[in-house]
């Protein structure tokens, strides 16, 4: 690729971020994460208390994408073919029925599971699973999903009553996880102002699918110095307890997989790329360290009792382990 050609797709980026910056206020880390699960080809757990704006983040990357999105309330009572599809019976105008298979809100393109965490394990597995192949089988029959395809799955982190979490092997399956914290007073004030007037300001198409799908093979191209993805796999790992520092030998009871090491490296060269580079660096390693480790790590008892965090954990990594 030449440098005309990588100017051009950082500017495409760029026009996408600025257009879902219409939307949003603040959240400028959190809207960079979405758009590295985007052009990496992944899938997003966002964990934030209501009214932070992770409904609206997803609804408003969906318009300036113009892919079609839909939303997906999980509740206990959701079963699979809710959100798959299933076989209906129809009559013709002759009388004459057919089996028709008709599609769930998953056959899109952007796909909101808003409180993943209500659904029961059985339909959970069915939304991972299609997160998993890009594709959905039912009845023998298998359907593929169009690309790009990516879950934007959300998580109230307050209300755990009646919840059922998702089980360790299957959060492994989000490229990241992106927790979105409280705005500070500026822009709590810019919010006020954009919504609570006669004029809401709304994203318009500004990439298209194939420009997406351009992007995410670009991405698969740019170089890691050996040096850096070394860095990757050291940080993975030493999160494994009998093998990283004391804090987490003590604290940590399962470290992180192989497709942490993976999610780094791929969001470090989303970063390099959306930066106008054509190499990843230990910064943008760094950069993904923590939204790539931080669902794959489970603590150890008494790393629970002493009210340590997978957060923490990661930080210790990063300061214990150098490039």
């Amino acid at each position: 690729m030449n440098e005309k050609e990588l100017q051009e797709l950082v500017a495409k980026a760029t026009r996408l971020k600025d257009e879902i910056r219409k939307v949003m206020v603040g959240q400028e880390k959190v809207i960079d994460q979405v758009l590295s699960c985007l052009f990496a080809g992944g899938h997003a757990l966002l964990e934030g208390v209501p009214g932070l704006g992770k409904t609206s983040l997803i609804r408003t990357l969906a318009a300036s994408l113009g892919l079609p999105a839909s939303r997906i309330q999980f509740t206990p009572d959701l079963m699979p073919a809710d959100i798959l599809g299933t076989d209906v019976l129809v009559r013709d105008e002759e009388n004459r029925t057919d089996i028709v298979f008709r599609k769930g809100p998953l056959f899109s393109s952007v796909v909101l599971a808003d409180e993943i965490n209500r659904a029961t394990p059985k339909t959970q597995s069915a939304l991972l699973e299609a997160m998993q192949e890009k594709a959905i089988t039912i009845g023998g029959n298998r359907y593929e999903l169009e690309e790009p395809f990516i879950v934007l799955a959300t998580q109230n982190p307050l209300e755990m009553e009646g919840t059922y979490p998702l089980p360790e092997a299957q959060m492994d399956r989000f490229h990241y996880k992106i927790v979105m914290d409280y705005p500070d007073r500026s822009e709590m004030e810019e919010i006020i102002q954009r919504t609570t007037g006669n004029e809401v300001p709304e994203a318009k198409e500004v990439m298209s699918r194939g420009e997406v799908m351009e992007i995410r093979r670009v991405i698969r191209e740019i170089p890691v110095p050996a040096e850096v993805r070394d860095y990757a796999i050291s940080l993975v790992m030493a999160s494994h307890p009998g093998r990283g520092p004391e804090a987490v030998n003590r604290f940590v009871r399962y470290g992180a997989s192989p497709r942490a090491a993976q999610s780094m490296l791929l969001g470090a060269k989303t970063r390099a790329l959306l930066d106008g580079r054509v190499n990843a660096s230990f910064e943008d390693v760094k950069e993904a360290a923590l939204p790539s480790l931080r669902h794959r790590l489970i603590m150890s008892f008494e790393g629970e009792a002493e009210g340590k965090t997978t957060d923490g954990m990661v930080r210790e990594l990063l300061k214990d382990i150098r490039p």
